[in-house]
């Protein structure tokens, strides 16, 4: 029942349209626009004000013609640059750009499915649930629009993000990450008249970080020190420098573990380089970037994407990813997301691309889902 052309069709036009992060609010006037037409209604959240892009979440509910809880489906608008001025090749069944720009699949493919199968849905008279459409802001910059959403505008506590690569897999585990920010601060002197009255915080550093181990930690646990800035010049022994980086695991435990390894290995250092005058400093910032998820397989977000995967005579393996996604800050508001894959690959380069073929077959899972759920499957 999917219309293979309509959903082409969308498609093309979805990433036509540029939307990078914080630039997304055409795209979701056309959406707007749409959802309005099949009868949804369409409200936007307050995530624009504390984001400071020119467009919010927006959610569009659709009323169920049964009696079933609500679920939801779920994309992000945003795409990376360069995304703008997109032109769209289609060649065997292939979807790419012409070369300049990255193709938009991530995650417009998501949006051009979900559209195409509420369309479907509506225009056969299917027996469905009632389903909350949910397209998110700025994802590809921090997950912000997922963090800053009002979820008293969702009444579904389960549903489906599409923004992943497999076809026949949902993603149910995926680690937490602390961002990590440390600050040396030195002693500033004249390099060549007076260093030794100078505590060099990029010795300081360099010093500490000398003595982490970073990357893969063990399976579950990683752990990066991604960029470092300081110093003003050659002859100045440089008095400050920043550190960014990050930590991740499935297991919180671990994760504050590596984490105090970090930090601790930064406040041991500095103590070495000591001179009594109160420097070095260090001073160490810890955020949560987002929580893991970890969704049982017995789950009904799982066992309805396997009854429905069973049904098209696919299979469908639960997946442990390193990344985090929308699905993980819905986590840890308590609403259970299961991540699909839209088939898109070599994402965020310019040599993307999509199989219209893989476009179908997951607009078909996401249709079988809804149709178990309504009929009272999976329970």
């Amino acid at each position: 029942m999917i219309n293979s052309k309509r959903l082409a069709d969308g498609f093309t036009e979805l990433v036509q349209i540029d939307s990078i992060s914080k630039k997304e609010k055409a795209v979701a006037q056309v959406l707007e626009k749409q959802l309005t037409r099949m009868g949804a209604t369409v409200t936007y959240d307050q995530a624009q004000k504390k984001i400071g892009g020119d467009c919010s979440n927006l959610v569009a509910k659709f009323n169920g013609s049964v009696d079933a809880a609500p679920i939801f489906l779920c994309g992000h608008m945003d795409t990376v640059e360069p995304g703008e001025g997109i032109k769209v090749v289609f060649e065997n069944n292939v979807f790419k750009s012409d070369g300049t720009t990255i193709l938009g699949s991530d995650d417009k493919s998501a949006i051009a499915i979900i559209m195409e199968v509420m369309e479907t849905i509506l225009e056969n008279n299917i027996p469905h649930p009632p389903v909350e459409v949910i397209f998110t802001v700025c994802e590809e910059i921090g997950l912000l629009g997922a963090k800053f959403f009002d979820y008293s505008l969702m009444d579904a506590r389960f549903g489906y993000i599409l923004d992943s690569t497999d076809t026949q897999g949902i993603v149910t585990r995926a680690p937490a990450a602390n961002k990590i920010t440390l600050k040396v601060h030195g002693k500033a002197a004249h390099a060549g008249a007076m260093p030794e009255n100078g505590i060099d915080a990029i010795a300081v550093a360099s010093s500490a970080i000398s003595k982490l181990s970073l990357g893969r930690i063990d399976e579950e646990t990683t752990c990066n020190l991604g960029t470092i800035k300081g110093g003003v010049a050659t002859n100045i022994v440089p008095e400050y420098v920043e550190i960014n980086g990050e930590a991740r695991s499935h297991d919180p435990v671990k994760l504050q573990t590596i984490t105090d390894t970090i930090v601790n290995t930064f406040m041991d250092t500095a103590k070495s380089f000591e001179d009594g005058s109160g420097f070095p400093k260090i001073e160490a910032d810890v955020e949560l970037d987002f929580p893991n998820t970890q969704i049982p397989e017995d789950h009904k977000v799982v066992t309805l994407a396997r009854q429905a995967a069973e049904k098209l005579g696919l299979s469908m393996d639960c997946k442990t990813i390193g990344g985090g996604a929308d699905a993980n800050i819905f986590f840890g508001k308590g609403i259970i997301a299961g991540v699909l894959g839209t088939g898109m690959t070599d994402v965020h380069t310019l040599n993307e691309s999509i199989r219209l073929e893989d476009m179908v077959t997951t607009s078909n899972l996401v249709l079988e889902i809804l149709k178990i759920h309504a009929a009272g499957g999976a329970h």
